[in-house]
């Protein structure tokens, strides 16, 4: 039976390094025979959780946006794909806003396989565990997720610079196993 795959390109740049790792990642789950679809986050219109609490009475959040069907999509996935661009040590702000604004439906986001996918220019793979613990705060949050793998892009500086790398490779077979 296939999966429904959501991948979430946090990259605010189309063909960024984490972006070709989420290409890589679709390239291989569509071989593998599953329903897969990516959403470029850079192109959604998602504002800021504004911490005024009626979605912890009411399940949906105040503010109109394109969340209400990225957390509908969140809710409906098997697979959760989460990728994003290392800026200080730490997700981009594009994934950071997503993950605050499933607050108003987090508690639906259950028994969810999740990958991540990270590209950073420092060549350190240790470096960028900052980068995944905010990755599994989130999971933490949730019922029944289950961190898969990761996929560590490091040394990509420039756009393009994954090109090659065994990061590229990493993120196609990971996406084959799902």
């Amino acid at each position: 039976m296939s999966k429904k795959v959501l991948i979430l390109s946090g990259s605010p740049r189309k063909q960024g390094n984490s972006d070709l790792l989420c290409e890589e990642f679709l390239r291989g789950a569509k071989e593998a025979g599953q329903q897969v679809e990516k959403i470029f986050l850079g192109e959604q219109t998602i504002g800021y959780c504004s911490g005024c609490g009626a979605c912890y009475t009411t399940h949906t959040c105040m503010q109109n946006d394109d969340m209400a069907d990225l957390l509908a999509k969140m809710v409906a996935a098997d697979v959760i794909v989460m990728a994003t661009p290392v800026y200080f040590y730490t997700m981009d702000a594009q994934l950071k806003t997503l993950i605050d604004r499933t607050a108003a439906r987090y508690e639906e986001i259950t028994d969810k396989e999740f990958y991540f996918i990270v590209s950073a220019a420092d060549s350190s793979v240790a470096a960028m565990e900052r980068t995944i613990d905010g990755f599994r705060g989130f999971l933490d949050c949730l019922n029944g997720a289950k961190e898969k793998g990761v996929v560590y892009g490091v040394g990509a500086w420039q756009k393009g610079d994954i090109v090659g790398t065994k990061a590229m490779e990493e993120a196609y077979a990971m996406g084959k196993k799902v």
